[in-house]
């Protein structure tokens, strides 16, 4: 048995099965899933699980290059939005038209991820990054300066996380 991380075995799974670049949609109860999609859903009744504790919880394990989420995300639902800066502080964030999500990221996700969130535009999307030390590991080669700005500014986030979470 795990003894830390996600438990969920179909979770793990589709983490597991990402590769760079693809996408991974985590989706409130009324999303309407294409029935071809891999989906798992965690869904058990309105509000559980929200959206805010699994895509932090996917983030502890999943690396993120991007999220993408609707601009009306911003505009009419702010403190979701918030959360999401929250969650995903060193990760770019893009607009993508809702109707895109709907209609072609859906068709398109490695796999969809159902809360049981009643939240107004909680379709978000996460786009699959790598880990750097993990591909440039050897001597001879040579890391990119966007990799290690990106590491800087995720080391340095951390940092800030800890000294909050002790002065509490």
């Amino acid at each position: 048995m795990k003894r830390k991380g996600i438990l969920n075995r179909e979770v793990s799974r589709v983490i597991a099965s990402m590769g760079h670049g693809q996408f991974l949609l985590v989706c409130d109860a009324g999303f309407p899933i294409p029935q071809e999609a891999d989906c798992v859903d965690l869904a058990i009744k309105k509000g559980l699980p929200d959206l805010p504790t699994v895509l932090s919880t996917i983030n502890k394990e999943f690396i993120s290059e991007k999220v993408m989420c609707a601009p009306e995300t911003k505009s009419n639902n702010q403190p979701l939005y918030d959360e999401l800066k929250k969650i995903f502080k060193e990760v770019d964030f893009e607009d993508i038209p809702h109707e895109k999500i709907l209609k072609e990221i859906a068709y398109g996700a490695r796999a969809i991820i159902r809360t049981g969130d009643y939240n107004p535009w909680g379709n978000i999307v996460l786009q699959a990054g790598t880990d750097p030390y993990a591909w440039f590991e050897k001597e001879s080669l040579k890391m990119p300066d966007f990799y290690k700005q990106r590491i800087k500014n995720i080391e340095e986030a951390d940092k800030r996380d800890m000294f909050y979470k002790s002065e509490k």
